[in-house]
């Protein structure tokens, strides 16, 4: 096992690289994303793989092998070709991750949209994706109605104009193995998800991931789960899906350990511990907010806690507050606190603390992490772009098999976020400690100068949350 922060030389220059601690993990060269994810599924066929919260709707493994099939063959038979885009407009709901993976299975690009955006930014992200098909549910038809896309309707009413999922499925399984439906070959180096992201600055923009940068992701970020948690762990499914944290980081980590995800579509504090309580969630990947609710909501007394299953939490997006983490361990005394840091450029998951179930080897409180293996970090110095050592803060640079092919049609972007060296710079201030832990610092185009000195916006939100009459703070 390599020393964590190994000092790599590279030909050109004296750099400072660092490596993982871990030894590589081995990246399977001819699975596509689904089927890796559902490898064995066979092996799980009457184990509950999605189940929605509130209605108790569930999909075992066996319907998620056979409706990601299906619903594969059916868009074939819509004429979705290899490489066209599909638009999904859609709250979490327990199909999901069989839609998603079935646009990919048929060759097509999943490309996910918040259903709580307002119609001109929905139709912005349709146009900007060339998307060729919309996939949404009832609620949400009247936003993409006027799009001229074909559109299919998830949920029991049959809409005018639209085609009805269950009938979708249907038809495809009585589709024709004909010419007219040749499947063409689905290549790990092909495209399968465009999520949008407004990247390191700016405007929102495609984000373009192939099956082998979200094979690559889950293979490093899944290494340390062990044969004796496969088919163990239940994930809850809050963030959202149409994320690249949710459907790569929950659904897609959740199905290739053969998991169970308890899908949410949206926070409420009773439903939320309800879920947590009756559906023996092991493994909540939520956000700072949330931690906050469950320390200060005096909602949270109603419950007994004692009934918990919950064995980590996972927070990432954004910092978290030492004194909240403090708060929070004093009141779930038995639960793992993990923070994470990924980025939609580096297909999810790109630090974290290790397995959340084994109770070892975890990075120190506040740290985002270590570097997973198969990842190379860097942090430069922004002004000149020289490589720093450790315990120096500099902009945080990754390179992988998981960055992301650039910016859709957008070459400046991506030139100036993937240099000719394979780096993606995250616009993050960072540094690595002696023992291999990451600290994220802030970004870099929101430090506060203040009489020369750099003040980290998160420092002052960390202060103000102490106060017990504040219930949340931003500072810009």
């Amino acid at each position: 096992m390599e020393n964590p922060t190994q000092v790599q030389h590279s030909e050109d220059e004296d750099e400072h690289i660092f490596r993982s601690k871990y030894p590589p993990v081995s990246v399977p060269d001819n699975l596509t994303l689904p089927e890796f994810v559902l490898q064995d599924a066979e092996l799980y066929a009457d184990k509950v793989a999605f189940v929605e919260a509130v209605s108790g709707k569930s999909y075992t493994y066996r319907d998620v092998v056979r409706d990601t099939r299906r619903f594969a063959k059916a868009l074939r038979s819509l004429g979705l070709r290899k490489g066209h885009v599909v638009l999904v407009l859609l709250p979490n709901i327990a199909e999901y991750g069989i839609v998603a993976l079935g646009i990919m299975a048929a060759g097509g690009v999943f490309s996910g949209a918040n259903p709580a955006s307002h119609p001109s930014e929905i139709k912005k992200q349709a146009y900007a994706a060339n998307a060729k098909l919309i996939v949404t549910n009832g609620p949400n038809y009247e936003k993409v109605k006027n799009l001229e896309q074909p559109v299919v309707v998830i949920g029991e009413e049959h809409i005018e104009g639209a085609t009805n999922w269950d009938e979708l499925l249907e038809a495809g399984d009585r589709a024709g193995t004909g010419t007219r439906f040749t499947k063409e070959e689905v290549l790990q180096s092909d495209l399968c998800a465009l999520p949008f992201s407004s990247g390191t600055t700016g405007i929102s923009k495609g984000v373009m991931l192939t099956h082998r940068n979200l094979v690559a992701n889950l293979c490093s970020s899944l290494f340390s789960v062990g044969s004796e948690m496969i088919g163990e762990v239940t994930t809850l499914g809050l963030i959202p899906f149409f994320h690249i944290y949710g459907i790569t980081g929950i659904c897609c980590a959740t199905l290739r350990n053969k998991g169970k995800v308890v899908v949410m579509n949206r926070f409420d504090l009773r439903t939320f511990l309800n879920a947590l309580i009756t559906q023996e969630v092991t493994f909540a990947p939520i956000v700072p907010p949330i931690i906050l609710a469950l320390v200060k909501n005096p909602i949270v007394e109603e419950f007994d806690l004692s009934k918990l299953k919950l064995r980590a939490i996972m927070t990432a997006a954004a910092p978290l507050a030492p004194e909240l983490l403090a708060s929070f361990e004093n009141k779930f005394p038995g639960v793992q606190v993990q923070e994470a840091y990924g980025l939609t450029e580096h297909s999810c998951i790109t630090l974290t603390h290790g397995n959340p179930m084994k109770g070892h080897d975890t990075a120190k409180k506040n740290s985002v992490g270590f570097i997973l293996p198969n990842l190379e970090i860097k942090f430069i110095d922004p002004d000149t772009s020289r490589s720093l050592p450790k315990n120096t803060p500099g902009e945080l640079c990754v390179r992988s098999q998981c960055v992301m092919q650039g910016y859709y049609k957008n070459k400046e972007e991506t030139n100036r976020t993937i240099d000719k060296n394979g780096w993606l710079h995250t616009g993050d201030i960072a540094y690595i400690d002696d023992d291999g832990d990451i600290f994220i610092v802030d970004r870099i185009k929101e430090l506060i100068k203040y009489k020369g000195f750099q003040v980290a916006p998160a420092e002052l939100e960390a202060i103000l949350l102490t106060h017990s009459s504040v219930e949340d703070a931003a500072v810009v």
